[in-house]
């Protein structure tokens, strides 16, 4: 069984969580596997991808939310701190919870790549590994370098993994299986990617 050993940090989560709040507007910063990160700005494509994905998950599952903005305490332990392009919940699941919530009743978070250095380690590494840790139940990867999607499934938080992976081309149809229940014609796609 591997184990993903945790990240000494020199800061703690309330000292990063008292950073992030004074950090400007235009800057998003996230704490995962004891490293501060700057989330990258979002550029027209990567919220066209958003949007598309919200429409059908309202289409699909009237019930659900995506939520685009609400902060996730993640990793091993809940010593980190997310920020996911999405993340799928109940209809007013974050009501009250602040900046930061739980991720208990998270069925699905979603990241989109963006075009920086940082995207390897950051959503294909320590962004799943975080997110199995907490048992988030689907992982929704939409991966414009590569132009694929992944969908991680099946979480052992004791390990920091998802079980499974199934990876798709753009263009494919992608389920997403329960607890999230939609299919995704990503063929819409093809066209937000470089």
């Amino acid at each position: 069984m591997t184990v993903m050993a945790e990240r000494t940090s020199r800061m703690t989560v309330e000292e990063f969580e008292r950073l992030a709040s004074t950090a400007p507007e235009t800057v998003t910063l996230e704490f995962i596997d004891g490293r501060i990160g700057e989330k990258a700005v979002p550029d027209g494509d990567h919220e066209t991808i958003i949007f598309w994905l919200l429409r059908q998950c309202m289409q699909s599952r009237s019930e659900l939310d995506l939520h685009t903005s609400q902060g996730l305490k993640v990793g091993s332990y809940r010593k980190g701190r997310a920020r996911p392009d999405g993340s799928l919940a109940p209809v007013a699941h974050f009501a009250g919870q602040g900046e930061w919530a739980e991720p208990d009743g998270v069925l699905m978070t979603v990241e989109v790549t963006s075009y920086d250095s940082d995207t390897d380690r950051r959503d294909r590494r320590e962004k799943p590994a975080a997110y199995a840790a907490a048992d988030i139940p689907v992982y929704l990867l939409i991966d414009r370098d590569r132009c694929q999607v992944v969908v991680h499934t099946n979480p052992d938080p004791h390990t920091s993994r998802y079980r499974d992976l199934h990876t798709a081309s753009l263009g494919e149809w992608v389920e997403l299986p329960e607890p999230v229940g939609i299919s995704l014609d990503t063929e819409a796609l093809k066209k937000y990617v470089r």
